[in-house]
């Protein structure tokens, strides 16, 4: 099994910083596009999730062939220090969203839709989704009404319940789209398109 305990240094002069959020069942695929594209195009690459307490968490991807060690806890992330925040696709957004305790008035209380909220209330970090990885945002409605976004077919019915506007041509949700900070991949078969357009969003402010 392979395991990736931090990304590859980066190429050239450091442009900035880009965050991973991840957590088991993530998207393979999705992770080793991330370590090598963002590295080579400048961006150091840091993968984050919340860790429980634990100094550190492996988690497994979805194949059962990739690990990645990680000890960037989301609750201590200086957030001054990112110029992007990615949630990986997988199912790792679903695990994420849990809550230890129910709100009775239906507020989330998972600690990972609390970051993801403040990301957002940033107003400058571009905030990067693909495949499933909206579900955490699902948890959220009032950070989901209203955008125009892509994503997998299979949770399409979920991201309208939030009040989100799937974008669709040809009865397919389109492959990428960018509405505002929020940038919105379909699938891991479209993670070089995703990519390229999430770096071009975070290079326009830079």
């Amino acid at each position: 099994m392979s395991v990736t305990r931090e990304a590859p240094d980066v190429s050239g002069p450091l442009k900035g910083r880009i965050g991973v959020v991840v957590e088991s069942h993530f998207d393979e695929l999705e992770l080793v596009k991330f370590q090598e594209f963002f590295p080579a195009n400048g961006y150091e690459v840091v993968f984050m999730s919340y860790l429980w307490d634990q100094p550190e968490l492996t988690f497994t991807g979805n194949d059962f062939t990739h690990q990645v060690v990680v000890n960037t806890d989301i609750t201590k992330v200086d957030l001054s220090e990112f110029d992007g925040i990615i949630l990986i696709g997988g199912y790792a957004m679903d695990r994420l969203r849990y809550e230890t305790k129910v709100n009775p008035d239906g507020t989330s209380s998972a600690p990972a839709v609390d970051f993801i909220r403040k990301v957002i209330e940033t107003d400058r970090i571009k905030v990067g989704t693909i495949c499933h990885s909206l579900w955490l945002l699902t948890a959220a409605p009032d950070l989901l009404s209203g955008k125009k976004v892509t994503a997998a077919h299979n949770i399409l019915a979920d991201v309208r319940n939030a009040g989100g506007i799937i974008q669709i041509v040809d009865n397919q949700a389109v492959d990428t789209f960018v509405d505002g900070h929020l940038i919105s991949g379909k699938h891991p078969e479209v993670v070089d398109e995703f990519m390229q357009v999430y770096l071009s969003e975070i290079e326009k402010d830079n």
